[in-house]
């Protein structure tokens, strides 16, 4: 497997960063993960946009502008010669020392992974996923903004840790107030009365790539979508309730805690909004 780091195309074992990497030592960085489907990177402009906006919410200046960063993605695909991949695109604040000032760090560290990914078993799809409600909240808006794609991912990795313990694939993470944010890797919806709930972005959910597609899809098909505050009641009372993001697409969760969700099936609209997904990755994006 080729690695693209700073500049250059290195083999696996020899993809390393200095033990004083302000991404190593602090989270201090951002990054996206993107899809590509039959040599096509799905929507990756948007996945650009949030990283440059990510980079730029804490101060992080890019060394590389978006056509070299789209080069080098490319790159890195065909050297891996993948036609269907996962790509992990990551910006650190680079090498500095101990401490937190991030004016000690000169330069930047820039690498790109890709590989092959199964986010979920094809069974997954078919029953749906049983996933609790975590005891850790998600971080305060405040503290820091969700909007930012940063490597600091603790908050996230705590909720997965419950999912785990409990034997369960995902967790479902509230607000310091008790609303439904997103899940640990995902967005969330439900479904009810033929129509979609999600949370606002500004209660602590990411602006996902996939959640935008979702949006953009339904709102096509003249299905209303409600950016709304959700409370564990809703969702035990919904008609469906789906996942997603851009690993997992898009995955109906069947049961929450001990609470079966609507008949205990992946729900008729969940499917047709994944059908419908998944043809849009064959039409949209940057070819290579």
């Amino acid at each position: 497997m080729k690695i693209f780091l700073n500049g250059k195309l290195v083999d696996k074992s020899h993809a390393t960063v200095s033990v004083f990497d302000h991404g190593l030592l602090y989270g201090d960085g951002v990054f996206e993960g993107i899809r590509s489907y039959g040599r096509l990177i799905f929507k990756l402009d948007e996945h650009l946009d949030r990283l440059f906006e990510s980079a730029k919410a804490i101060e992080l200046g890019m060394p590389m502008t978006r056509d070299e960063l789209t080069k080098a993605v490319i790159k890195t695909l065909k050297a891996n010669k993948l036609e269907d991949g996962y790509i992990r695109l990551v910006i650190t604040r680079g090498a500095g020392d101990l401490g937190l000032d991030p004016r000690k760090c000169k330069a930047a560290t820039v690498f790109i992974i890709t590989d092959k990914i199964m986010f979920y078993p094809d069974e997954y799809y078919k029953r749906g996923l049983h996933v609790i409600i975590a005891k850790t909240k998600r971080n305060l808006k405040d503290a820091l903004n969700p909007q930012i794609k940063s490597l600091n991912y603790l908050n996230n990795i705590l909720g997965k840790i419950e999912a785990i313990k409990a034997g369960k694939e995902e967790a479902i993470m509230l607000s310091n107030e008790g609303y439904v944010a997103e899940c640990t890797g995902e967005n969330i919806f439900i479904v009810k009365d033929g129509m979609l709930f999600t949370p606002p972005p500004d209660i602590g959910a990411l602006k996902g790539v996939t959640r935008l597609a979702v949006i953009g899809i339904a709102k096509k098909d003249k299905i209303t979508v409600k950016e709304e505050l959700i409370k564990p009641e809703d969702l035990y009372a919904a008609d469906e309730c789906f996942l997603t993001g851009t690993a997992a697409e898009i995955v109906s969760v069947t049961k929450i805690d001990e609470h079966v969700i609507g008949d205990g099936r992946s729900g008729k609209l969940t499917g047709k909004l994944l059908k419908e997904f998944r043809k849009l990755t064959k039409t949209e994006g940057v070819k290579y």
